[in-house]
């Protein structure tokens, strides 16, 4: 079985335990924010 069969067959988890807060996020962390919730998009279109 070749890596890319193996990586097919990983369960799929969210960490949702981690709070954002705009009032103390510099531009970093809205960019992060931003890629973060891209790739749940991605992950949940497959």
């Amino acid at each position: 079985m070749n890596q890319e069969q193996n990586k097919s067959n990983l369960p799929v988890a969210k960490q949702e335990d981690v709070e954002f807060s705009a009032e103390v996020a510099d531009r970093d962390d809205f960019e992060a924010a931003e890629r973060a919730q891209a790739a749940d998009d991605r992950q949940e279109d497959q």
